[in-house]
């Protein structure tokens, strides 16, 4: 789906410009919820609307304008994926766009293409017996072929259909509580009253699911008291286990949800030192910080691959990475990865981590985390790091971890399943 809004000079993600739209909007509750999963899905089934599209518009789907193309599909995600919804409201709602961003003869297109679209539908042909091999499997869920092959490698056959599954559901909503302005069960309450039912983490104290917030802006309701974070990003600060009145020190940290997630646990008690490369994030950290009541937080624009002193009790190294782990939460992330990122970034992610090792006492903590499943940024990242840096080793993690362990002692995370993205975490100790 083509996202015009910006941010800076760059385009924003669909998520980032459906939020910025929304919040400012009068759009009720339900509307909300019913346009976030249509441009969120429309987005995601690509690939199998614009295959069920293509009998009915032969030659032309080359030559279509982008608005139209996206005008379809979203009509046709409309027929074909929501139920409850009208086909004829589908349709006329969707010729009445193209009349807007068109003309009449593109409004007759559509008007005719959906109709066969919504005629097909209702037709139910029997039912097949469905192929199980990957590209069939990616046609039917609307996944790059290559994605679904690393699944069933990584994770095995048995696990396959419910990530795939899992990806292409609505993506709960994360939040991340200040514990030092709002406990678990007042912000529970506080979410119930605006109709979100949220439910703890079973793995991270200061962290709520929301499975039903599409229809309310959470982060606007939270006023300063919590910030949106998804489960298994606050899974590496909860293995780092920051604890009031250390030294810290953050590699990459981006727009800061990890950052607010170690402000809390410090309790405004120790340094923490936070670094990336891209000023523009580390202003909006710096603005987002400010809420926060982090002043004592030094946040600095500069590469995170370069070697300091050892005066860390723990670095968290959130390194950029391919993020194919994210495919289910941003929807046109399935879209923009290739199964060559893993190679191209891993050189980067080593450097980063052995110049954040550095920063580490003897006895100090150190965690690695990437939002990606591909074992050339993960495993086998960690494993060159061990036998190049023998103080460094592995810690026991804590046994409600034990359905995310892999053999090695690392943290490896399924995207889809329970609704939580994809992610690999390493937990290491310098020993000496």
């Amino acid at each position: 789906m083509v996202v015009r809004d910006t941010f800076g000079d760059q385009p924003r993600a669909a998520r980032e410009a459906m939020d910025y739209r929304l919040r400012r909007s009068s759009l009720t509750g339900r509307d909300r919820a019913f346009a976030t999963e249509l441009a969120y899905g429309a987005i995601k089934m690509r690939r199998a609307l614009d295959e069920r599209l293509a009998p009915f518009l032969g030659a032309k789907a080359a030559t279509l304008p982008k608005p139209i193309a996206e005008i379809l599909r979203l009509g046709a995600y409309q027929l074909v994926y929501m139920n409850g919804v009208e086909p004829y409201a589908a349709v006329s709602e969707s010729v009445g766009l193209a009349r807007i961003y068109g003309h009449k003869g593109t409004a007759g297109l559509v008007n005719a293409v959906l109709r066969r679209v919504a005629d097909e539908f209702a037709a139910a042909p029997p039912e097949r017996p469905l192929e199980d091999d990957d590209d069939a499997i990616a046609r039917r869920a609307s996944l790059p072929t290559w994605i679904v092959a690393h699944w069933r490698s990584r994770f095995g056959e048995q696990r396959l259909a419910e990530i795939v599954a899992g990806v292409n559901a609505p993506a709960p909503i994360g939040i991340g509580l200040d514990r030092r302005r709002i406990d678990a069960t007042t912000a529970r309450a506080l979410l119930a009253e605006h109709g979100a039912d949220a439910e703890p983490s079973g793995f991270v104290a200061d962290t709520l699911i929301a499975n039903d917030a599409h229809g309310i802006d959470v982060e606007l309701l939270g006023a300063g008291r919590w910030f949106l974070h998804a489960e298994s990003a606050a899974l590496p600060v909860d293995l780092l286990d920051p604890q009031p009145g250390e030294a810290i020190y953050e590699a990459c940290c981006g727009r800061g949800n990890k950052t607010l997630q170690i402000v809390a646990r410090l309790n405004g008690e120790g340094s923490f030192e936070a670094v990336d490369l891209d000023e523009r994030k580390v202003q909006r950290l710096r603005e987002r910080l400010a809420v926060h009541d982090a002043a004592f937080v030094q946040v600095v624009a500069r590469d995170a691959a370069f070697p300091g002193a050892a005066d860390r009790d723990a670095v968290l190294v959130d390194a950029p990475c391919s993020g194919i782990g994210i495919v289910g939460r941003q929807p046109e992330a399935r879209w923009r990865k290739s199964p060559d990122d893993g190679a191209r970034l891993a050189p980067e992610q080593r450097r980063i981590l052995a110049a954040a090792a550095t920063r580490v006492i003897p006895g100090g903590r150190l965690v690695y985390a990437v939002c990606s499943t591909d074992s050339r940024e993960g495993d086998e990242v960690i494993a060159e790091f061990l036998g190049a840096h023998p103080q460094f080793e592995r810690l026991p993690l804590p046994a409600r971890y034990a359905p995310l362990t892999t053999a090695a002692g690392d943290v490896l995370v399924a995207p889809g399943i329970a609704g939580r993205d994809g992610f690999f975490i390493a937990s290491l100790r310098r020993s000496k």
